[in-house]
């Protein structure tokens, strides 16, 4: 007997060229579900696509990465993490078309994309070894595989061109539709199941983490920072409030994925030149020594004059200095060898302070707490560095695990080596944050209001001009102490028009704020900030 039915019409070139790419579009979701759900096993900074934004970041200039925090703000890693995910895609589409002639090429391409996340993982500076490139490698050999295979279930004679015979890898002649249907359809689902799965065990990971925080008492301070100041938040709408609450606070670091650390297991090892009794400490160690809570303001170095990357916080840690002296080190001005302190990170950032300014006398910290709470696992839990006047670039480590004492010559950190300064003092800068760009008050008295901070060296006094007339001095705020920011505000008898806003802050030193506008690389943006406003 023969089959009547009647098999269904093959697809034309641009039809089929149009299934073969969704082919490499699906094996590229398989390779990338697969490899989440390994990464699980191994470790969530294995993932493909974390390892790959991750080496990109590195790789990426100084100005560019400026730019992506001035454009983006907070939300620099998802446009990075969605735009490394668009060009995969691109490629798995082109993959999928070149298959459609060359079937194994195209599979070829895929381990092509594997190796480069393998090679990414791997070179990354917490790679924990050769398990980092499994969930790139298992992934790609799946993708592969997958491609191969929808792409030989495609009717490939039909796409040669006219007079030409097909290629030797091409499939047979025909075109069983409902078996194409019925594989992609399952190669989806289980790329799908592979994903969930891998995200659900890969949040779950990091669960002894969330329970050693949740579990973490903070002891009362030994010296408790004394009350803030009736008056140091002033009544005006639109201003920041003076304490920045642990979910609005700032930031900005190159993790990908937030590590989540047990502080059971955590560990600081303190070592290097000029050591003479080398540390190895428990969070419960830490716990256990004098505590201090202190309000100190934090400032990135990128941000931008004006800008929002500065907020102030209430932080408990133990004394940085103590710990240092305890295991040998004397700043240089007493004749240690030691002029940097490099804090390592366990996503391997490194970050190198001064020496000399984190023994002064300062309230250099290793904090354990913020705003009366554990620290949150955005902002370093269990423990990071604080140091009051450095930007954070040479001061803040979050997530921290090791410290080692050199000299600056000897050793480059992560941002020097991409060209930032090696040290970097924080400016004194101003803000305002009422009125707002752009806003269209109405005739009459309209308060201008905002912050200043100089950390370490406190605000005397903040000024303010309206378009080209005199400064005229601002009402400050009552001061915390001289490494919190300032508040201000200022009575404007507005008057219809356009009008320009300027402001500018004098530390305590004496020294107003320059009015020369830098960029932020290499050691922070200066200049006054200005807005414009229209009164009705």
């Amino acid at each position: 007997m023969t089959d009547d039915r009647k098999k269904p019409p093959a697809p034309g070139r641009w039809a089929q060229r149009a299934l073969a790419a969704g082919c490499g579009l699906l094996a590229g979701f398989a390779a990338l579900g697969v490899a989440e759900l390994v990464a699980a096993a191994v470790r969530p900074q294995a993932d493909p696509v974390v390892a790959v934004g991750g080496a990109a970041i590195d790789r990426t200039p100084a100005t560019v990465k400026d730019w992506a925090i001035r454009n983006f703000g907070t939300d620099d890693k998802l446009v990075l993490q969605s735009g490394i995910l668009v060009v995969l895609a691109l490629f798995a589409l082109a993959l999928g078309i070149l298959a459609l002639r060359h079937r194994r090429v195209g599979a070829a391409g895929v381990l092509l994309f594997g190796a480069v996340g393998a090679v990414a993982a791997l070179s990354r500076p917490d790679s924990e070894g050769p398990a980092d490139a499994l969930p790139s490698i298992v992934g790609a050999v799946v993708g592969a595989l997958l491609l191969y295979h929808l792409v030989g279930r495609l009717p490939s004679r039909s796409a040669a061109p006219a007079g030409e015979p097909p290629s030797e890898e091409d499939g047979e002649p025909g075109w069983d539709r409902r078996a194409f249907v019925v594989t992609a359809t399952a190669a989806a689902a289980a790329s799908a199941g592979a994903l969930v799965v891998g995200r659900t065990l890969g949040a779950a990971s990091g669960q002894s983490a969330v329970a050693s925080r949740d579990k973490v008492v903070l002891p009362r301070p030994q010296s408790p920072a004394a009350p803030v100041p009736r008056g140091a938040q002033v009544r005006i709408p639109g201003v920041s409030p003076f304490i920045t609450p642990n979910g609005s606070f700032y930031r900005v670091d190159t993790a990908l994925v937030v590590p989540k650390v047990d502080a059971t297991t955590w560990r600081l090892r303190v070592h290097g030149k000029g050591v003479t009794r080398p540390l190895d400490l428990s969070f419960a160690d830490l716990l256990a020594r004098e505590l201090i809570e202190r309000d100190i303001t934090l400032t990135c170095v990128s941000n931008e004059v004006g800008g929002p990357y500065v907020g102030n916080a209430r932080w408990i840690g133990a004394r940085l200095a103590d710990l240092l002296a305890e295991s040998g080190v004397k700043p240089p001005s007493k004749g240690g060898p030691a002029t940097q302190l490099v804090a390592r990170s366990v996503d391997g950032m490194t970050i190198g302070s001064p020496v000399e300014e984190v023994m002064d006398g300062r309230d250099s910290l290793l904090a354990v707490g913020m705003n009366g709470q554990p620290l949150p696992f955005d902002h370093g839990f269990p423990v990071r560095m604080v140091v009051p006047g450095l930007y954070g670039y040479v001061s803040a480590c979050k997530w921290l695990t090791d410290l080692e004492l050199t000299t600056f010559e000897a050793y480059d950190p992560y941002w020097v080596q991409r060209g930032w300064a090696r040290l970097g003092p924080i400016k004194t800068e101003s803000r305002i944050d009422t009125p707002k760009p752009f806003a269209r008050p109405k005739a009459g008295t309209v308060m201008i209001g905002g912050v200043a901070w100089a950390q370490h060296r406190g605000i005397e006094r903040v000024e303010v001009r309206i378009d080209d007339g005199p400064w005229e001095r601002a009402r400050l705020a009552a001061q915390d102490t001289r490494d919190t920011w300032r508040q201000w505000s200022h009575p404007w008898q507005a008057v219809k028009g356009g009008h320009t806003l300027t402001v500018r802050a004098t530390d305590g030193t004496g020294r107003t704020q320059t009015e020369k506008r830098t960029q932020t690389i290499p050691d922070g943006a200066s200049g006054w900030h200005s807005v414009v406003v229209t009164v009705d």
